[in-house]
């Protein structure tokens, strides 16, 4: 296939995938609202009002299609990519019964692991994320836990209006700068997908939400997220692999560990993250959803400046990590 069709049609499926969403979260939100399945406030919320929650699933209506055309069409997907579509997909089932009933977290836990590692272990032999420094074995095994880690820091980190929507956005445009770079273009393809359903998605969820995404959708975009992550760390990007969701990451690890260290149950809901608390402090969820889109767009750079060689990713990288640390402190003071 020529580049110049690669190129069209990537972006003909971004905006299809655009438009798709945006009309089936609109056609899903009539249902939730008839259904009364809504996100009632509590002591632990960010929003005042009863919101419909499980717009992720219009978004998986768009997104999923669009990803499997791409797996068919483009060269280099392989059935990696179908699968990885359909894990997706089971897992959003799996979430949306826990957004209705509520699910025990070690089970939740229990049903993502084999959801990881049949993932991993349809990886090929030669995607390595660490580059051939550790053996196959410790390289899967790490590139399980990061990928393990990225579905669920997916779902913490999805707490205030448009965050996830500007977080989803941001790494499918960035990825796929990072998929032009290594000339991947089934992960180009799958990318720009990503950015397009959420760019439908934050039509409805820009605040004030209309409804909310949900375990339905966090999850499973988690889970797609984590698997170009890891495709990007074994096409040798492995400073842009951590550059990119630098502040979902951080927030996320950093909050983890010291609600362990507090002695805090960390599988119940809080809202210590730090975005969460720049709301508490005044900043409003689109002041907050937009700086962290700004910093994004720096990220996006920094990632495709990492590409040029090892010491441009390590001083990135180290770059990165700064202006993220300083934004969460940032957040944590209100300002």
């Amino acid at each position: 296939m020529a580049l110049i069709s690669i190129l069209a049609s990537v972006f003909a499926v971004a905006l299809a995938t655009a438009g798709a969403v945006w009309f089936a979260v609109g056609r899903v939100r009539g249902w939730l609202v008839r259904r009364a399945i809504l996100d009632l406030p509590n002591d632990r919320s960010s929003h005042h009002v009863p919101t419909p929650r499980g717009g992720g699933i219009g978004v998986l209506c768009g997104l999923i299609p669009a990803w499997v055309v791409i797996a068919l069409v483009l060269p280099g997907a392989g059935t990696v990519g179908l699968a990885v579509a359909g894990i997706a997909t089971a897992l959003a089932c799996l979430s949306f019964i826990d957004d209705r009933r509520g699910l025990p977290a070690a089970l939740r836990l229990g049903l993502q692991i084999p959801a990881v590692a049949v993932g991993v272990w349809l990886l090929p032999p030669e995607a390595l994320i660490a580059q051939g420094l550790l053996p196959l074995p410790l390289d899967r095994l790490l590139a399980g836990f990061i990928w393990l880690w990225f579905v669920n820091l997916y779902n913490f980190m999805d707490g205030i209006d448009g965050i996830t929507g500007v977080e989803t956005a941001s790494l499918g445009l960035g990825f796929a700068v990072i998929a032009w770079v290594t000339g991947s273009f089934a992960e180009l393809g799958w990318a720009l997908a990503l950015a397009g359903a959420a760019a439908g998605f934050l039509v409805w969820n820009w605040h004030p939400a209309k409804l909310f995404l949900g375990d339905v959708g966090s999850i499973p975009l988690g889970y797609l997220i984590g698997f170009l992550v890891l495709l990007a760390a074994s096409n040798g990007a492995w400073a842009a692999a951590l550059i990119l969701p630098a502040y979902y990451w951080a927030d996320a690890t950093s909050t983890l560990l010291s609600r362990l260290v507090r002695g805090e149950a960390i599988w119940r809901p809080h809202r210590s993250h730090a975005y969460q608390v720049a709301v508490q402090l005044g900043l409003s969820h689109d002041t907050v959803a937009r700086r962290i889109g700004t910093w994004n767009l720096w990220l996006i750079g920094l990632a495709y400046l990492s590409t040029s060689g090892d010491w441009a990713a390590i001083v990135c990288l180290g770059i990165a990590v700064a202006g993220t640390w300083r934004t969460i402190a940032d957040f944590r003071r209100g300002g």
